[in-house]
């Protein structure tokens, strides 16, 4: 045993990979582990692996069950942050967090408190959450996310053992569980879909009789331990893949089984368990398809559920439309299964966050502030209850994922902290990946493990005191009394074609509190607009005092003056794309979060090696020097790819080539000192060829005459 940490589980959780592996014959003889007591329940276990004999015997205690708090009928709370009741919730909404990762961070000595300043136990901790409006709590489970001498891989070690150490706790204070199979040893996200390792190596038959025996031995154990068990989810953001299977016949398939031994295990125990499934970024052009794959292949759920990150999935408002159109097409109910915002911009534990003001291609609708995050959460409550009866809820990510020390770089004793911090990560799995999992994930965990890249998004401070935004989760029914202030003005911009007079706006936009926008007049210096209207093509700074109900607020006016762009349509924003000849398949034009500006661009991706020409023609071009460019976005094409910017002027052909560097890592490929003749027939386009899986985006062509 290494750093300390034994091994636990239950017998729920082993018994499916030990019974496949002996119906395949390819078990492995791991070592005795010995005897733990456990946190919840006094459960003693001792457990040997392999061919040896398995002894284990489960003493829960009762659970007293305290009854949740009814908000409806709440008068409007006292705080200093600013919260709009959500309208269309009842008592019954989904009010959820996603904890998985707290009981390791108490393991690393780390401490919560209530709102008075006083330390909690854990039976504590639950009561805070109760006490702010939580009525949900979700809990991740993986197969066997320990290596062979029994290191936990981090991430909270989240196996079936904790969850039900986890789900006690929370069906103790009033709250029902949601219990999330990844069906993988460790994360399972768009990225990565492993098969745990007791399958990897199993036929396909014999890991779907493996998806069975885990599904319904583990949700048993589950139950038999007095868990609240109100959901399942199958799979975890399935986007590209389950248990290692990446096509979508075998990963409904999958789905299926998982599907039927919740049921099976419901119906025993005479429980109402409701099975979801999880995708991800409903602002995706096929986000549609999954719930149409699911049809397609007969898989029996109840909920479609989604990820829905603001600084990454689009607006709450197509978030809105999206799960509105599974519901009213598919007959579902739907479910945020994740979100989440930042509340501050500092790293606490000495592990870079994830998402940050510095961080590249976000979208940052809210300021990092408690007041922000508050907004951020309230508006995902308001679009799910805007889908109607059919919008359940949301559950929060990681709000409990807090520093085990707080690390300061300044401080004299940094490099002390940050070590215990590394060695707590380590032990007890309280950073998101310890570096024993680089024997399972060896290309993302086994080069990355550390802390927690999400303390900065958590609802508590890195010292474990709860923030006045975790209560929005009961503030949302009926208010705050905190007034409704504007916090700022917003710059303004406008672009203009040269020769154009500058018209600049009569009203800017003024932020309030909740994140809402207000028009409010504004006057320019007049002075500058003149001068910047004279001096042509360029970027200009116009300075500008906008008046808020008497109060001057200085802003400024950000004056773009643009050469003629002779391409229509350059940038895909209109739906009419005729003008554009497209010859080759794997590309289209689509609204996602590939392009560079507006809300579209034109879209490539195929699993399979693609090429395709994308063309327009230029008519009645005044003679001139011309300069032609477009952006480029992408990658896995492959090292033979083809990336062709190209202009063809009468019988003369110019070109440039780029490449693909990464996700809206734009390259500008552009050609200059283009002759063309009065008469010239001009041809615009690009030209691409690609291996397997490569992907990305082009947008916002342009051709400039440049004299």
């Amino acid at each position: 045993m290494v750093l300390g940490r034994v091994k636990k589980k239950v017998v729920a959780a082993v018994l499916a990979a030990a019974m496949i592996l002996g119906m395949v014959g390819c078990g492995k003889t791991e070592p005795t582990l010995g005897t733990e007591d456990s946190l919840a329940g006094g459960r003693e276990t001792q457990e040997t692996h392999g061919t040896e004999e398995k002894k284990e015997t489960q003493e829960y205690g009762t659970i007293e069950i305290s009854e949740l708090p009814d908000f409806t009928g709440a008068q409007a709370w006292d705080s200093d942050l600013y919260v709009e009741p959500v309208t269309g919730i009842d008592n019954d909404f989904i009010r959820g967090v996603d904890i998985s990762s707290y009981l390791s961070i108490i393991e690393s000595g780390a401490t919560f408190k209530d709102f008075d300043g006083n330390v909690v136990d854990e039976e504590g901790f639950f009561h805070v959450l109760a006490q702010a409006g939580i009525n949900w709590v979700r809990i991740r489970v993986w197969n066997d996310p320990y290596d062979t001498k029994g290191n936990g891989y981090g991430g909270g070690h989240n196996d079936v053992e904790t969850a039900i150490r986890i789900g006690r706790l929370a069906t103790a204070a009033g709250m029902k569980v949601l219990i999330n199979f990844h069906y993988s040893d460790f994360w399972a996200d768009p990225n990565k879909q492993k098969a745990p390792k007791a399958w990897a190596h199993l036929t396909y038959e014999d890991k779907k009789a493996a998806m069975t025996e885990f599904t319904e031995t583990s949700l048993q154990a589950i139950l038999d331990a007095g868990v609240n068990v109100g959901m399942v989810q199958v799979g975890n953001e399935t986007v590209s893949g389950l248990a290692g299977e990446t096509e979508w016949d075998r990963m409904c398939e999958l789905m299926q089984l998982g599907s039927a031994a919740i049921r099976k295990v419901a119906k025993k125990n005479d429980k109402d368990i409701r099975i979801a499934v999880h995708f991800t970024n409903p602002s995706s052009k096929s986000f549609i398809d999954y719930a149409e794959n699911l049809k397609t292949y007969g898989v029996d759920y109840d909920i479609f559920a989604t990820s829905y990150y603001s600084f990454w999935h689009g607006t709450t408002e197509k978030l809105t439309s999206q799960l509105a159109l599974i519901a009213e097409r598919y007959g579902k109910d739907v479910l945020v299964m994740e979100t989440s915002y930042a509340y501050t911009n500092d790293d606490g534990d000495g592990f870079a966050n994830s998402v940050s003001l510095e961080t590249e291609n976000l979208v940052l609708n809210y300021e990092f502030s408690e007041q922000g995050q508050v907004n951020a959460i309230r508006d995902v409550m308001q679009a799910v209850s805007d889908v109607g009866d059919a919008g359940l809820g949301m559950f929060y990510w990681e709000p409990a994922w807090i520093p085990v020390q707080v690390y300061d770089p300044s401080a004299p004793d940094a490099a002390e902290v940050l070590a215990s911090n590394r060695e707590k990560w380590e032990t007890y799995g309280s950073g998101w990946a310890s570096s024993f999992a680089k024997t399972y994930d060896p290309n993302d965990a086994g080069k990355y493990y550390g802390g927690a890249s999400w303390d900065n998004q958590a609802m508590y401070d890195f010292r474990g005191y709860p923030l006045d935004s975790l209560n929005v989760y009961k503030y949302v029914f009926a208010g705050t009394t905190a007034p409704l202030t504007v916090t700022g003005v917003q710059d303004a911009a406008v672009e203009i074609g040269i020769g154009e007079e500058v018209i600049l706006p009569e009203t800017v936009n003024a932020v309030l509190v909740s994140g809402s926008l207000k028009e409010v007049p504004v006057s320019w210096n007049e002075e500058q607009a003149k001068a910047a209207q004279q001096a042509g093509a360029g970027l200009y700074y116009i300075d500008g005092t906008a008046d808020v109900d008497g109060t001057a607020f200085e802003v400024q006016c950000q004056v773009d003056i643009l050469r003629v762009n002779y391409i229509k349509n350059p940038g895909f924003e209109g739906p009419d794309m005729s003008m554009w000849d497209i010859d080759g398949t794997a590309v289209d034009r689509e609204d996602d979060n590939n392009k560079r500006t507006g809300t579209y661009s034109l879209k490539f991706w195929s699993q399979d090696a693609f090429s395709y020409t994308v063309e327009q023609e230029i008519t009645d071009l005044a003679a001139g020097t011309y300069e032609l460019g477009a952006f480029l976005q992408g990658g896995d094409a492959g090292s033979s790819a083809v990336f062709r910017l190209y202009v063809t002027v009468g019988d003369k052909t110019y070109t440039a080539d780029s490449a693909v560097n990464g996700w809206l890592k734009w390259d500008d490929p552009h050609i200059s000192d283009i002759t063309v003749k009065e008469g010239d027939k001009v041809t615009v386009g690009v030209h691409v060829e690609s291996g397997p899986g490569g992907w990305g985006a082009w947008d916002d062509f342009y051709l400039y005459k440049m004299d």
